[in-house]
């Protein structure tokens, strides 16, 4: 991928987003659509991610992580352009923060 086409997103979710499956519902759709990047919960009880990829794909994730998997319940998404980290090279788990 050519690096003028990447873009990174930051995203601050909160709501019933942890013990559902957030963290790695969110993993799987990244890979699926060919992102880099990670995704943690946080200690108060939200979701924090990045993404970096192409925008046509982190539009896809934005959309996706408003909702979230069936069992969460987002109440707000919160997503802010990121510096982008070409050294990436998968979407991960991160540790808690």
């Amino acid at each position: 991928m050519d690096e003028s086409e990447v873009e990174a997103l930051h995203f601050a979710i909160s709501g019933r987003v942890q013990g559902v499956f957030f963290r790695a519902s969110m993993v799987e759709q990244a890979r699926r659509l060919g992102l880099t990047g990670w995704v943690r919960n946080r200690c108060d009880g939200s979701v924090e991610a990045y993404a970096v990829g192409r925008p046509a794909a982190l539009d896809a994730l934005v959309a996706w992580a408003e909702t979230g998997p069936p069992a969460a319940r987002v109440d707000a998404c919160v997503v802010s352009p990121a510096e982008a980290d070409a050294a990436l090279h998968d979407f991960t788990q991160a540790a808690t923060a």
